[in-house]
């Protein structure tokens, strides 16, 4: 069952699950858990939306990798969504922008979702 510190969304037929501002080890473990309940839809593309997250500690990256991780094993994989004035230092400097696709735009993550395989990088498009 969804957590209720995230919202999910079926945008033609796509999961989007929306984070909260801050991304820390008090929650990463439930944003975990939540992206894998939101996967549970089907194997395919899942975007977790993070344009209204301003700061993401290294719990929060460690939730996200896994969680792509476990979905890949599925089939599927997922599209992370970070607006340029939120916190995409953490994810360049980490790196995660490279192990999962990272879009600026919600459209652009959708539009990527609906191609086969899912994978580009659209930063700073």
């Amino acid at each position: 069952m969804l957590d209720s510190k995230f919202s999910l969304e079926l945008v033609d037929g796509v999961p989007i699950l929306a984070a909260p501002e801050e991304i820390d080890i008090t929650i990463a473990q439930d944003l975990r858990a939540a992206l894998l309940d939101a996967a549970a839809h089907g194997p395919g593309t899942l975007v977790a939306d993070l344009t209204r997250t301003r700061f993401c500690d290294s719990s929060g990256l460690h939730a996200l990798l896994s969680a792509q991780k476990r979905t890949q094993a599925a089939g599927g994989q997922i599209l992370l969504v970070i607006h340029r004035t939120a916190a995409p230092r953490v994810f360049e400097v980490t790196r995660i922008d490279s192990l999962i696709p990272t879009f600026t735009s919600l459209t652009e993550a959708l539009a990527r979702a609906g191609q086969p395989n899912g994978h580009g990088h659209a930063r700073g498009a």
